[in-house]
């Protein structure tokens, strides 16, 4: 029988926009793991997620939805937007992560910091990188990685600015295409970077398509947030990364 709780509580603090992080969490879960949320503002439902309304939402105040999750006493706090960091910078995403840890008591994942950290245990240091971002943001994802030692040989870009809702609702085809964009030969790795992006349902999919790994911001989370609580079991369909786990 499949378990819905009872082996450890993660915490998804999660854009008030994101329609896809808990569902990809309820695809993935490993069994005994249940996912519990708090919604995060910060910056405008109707404005394009560009630079300067991602980096609000990585500075806004979280100690009222931070308070509200740990109700519930997770044993990890994720922090679930990706470019709200990255358009900070890395000592940024750390320093948001040991604040949260401190304030929660808790391990903590941000998704920025899970996809390095997916990529470090693949052993990827050369990159092909699609979001649904605009392209100011990629522009900094791109030196946010550099400044972690990956390098970013190839980049894929959605060819209009998309509004909140529209990132959340590509679908999993034109995710697979965007990914299979960034491909290069020199490449070791795919990172689809977005908590609001359906990629997640085409990692297998892909991998097999370009016959090397991909990193998605969820699957890197998952990874993450399991090995911070010493979590091996492999969670297969989700690509190389994670029906691997160690």
């Amino acid at each position: 029988m499949t378990q819905s709780r009872g082996r450890a509580r993660f915490g998804l603090l999660v854009p008030f926009t994101n329609s896809n992080l808990e569902p990809d969490f309820a695809l993935m879960r490993p069994d005994g793991v249940s996912c519990h949320t708090a919604r995060m503002g910060g910056y405008d439902e109707d404005e394009v997620p560009d630079e300067s309304q991602m980096q609000a939402l990585g500075a806004t105040d979280l100690d009222e939805p931070l308070a509200l999750l740990l109700g519930i006493k997770p044993d990890v706090v994720i922090y679930g937007c990706t470019s709200a960091t990255l358009t900070h910078g890395p000592a940024f995403d750390r320093g948001l992560a040991a604040r949260i840890a401190a304030a929660s008591g808790a391990k903590t994942v941000t998704a920025a910091g899970a996809i390095v950290h997916a990529l470090s245990t693949l052993g990827a240091t050369r990159v092909g990188f699609a979001s649904p971002y605009v392209s100011g943001i990629n522009d900094m994802a791109v030196r946010f990685l550099s400044d972690m030692g990956v390098e970013t040989v190839a980049r894929s870009e959605v060819q209009s600015e998309l509004g909140n809702h529209e990132q959340g609702a590509l679908t999993p085809d034109a995710v697979f295409e965007l990914g299979l964009a960034a491909d290069r030969p020199d490449a070791d790795a795919i990172v689809l970077s977005c908590t609001d992006m359906r990629s997640v349902e085409i990692i297998d999919r892909l991998e097999q398509a370009i016959g090397k790994p991909v990193v998605t911001s969820n699957q890197a989370i998952l990874f993450t947030a399991m090995q911070a609580l010493g979590m091996t079991d492999p969670v297969p369909g989700f690509g190389r990364l994670l029906a691997g786990a160690r």
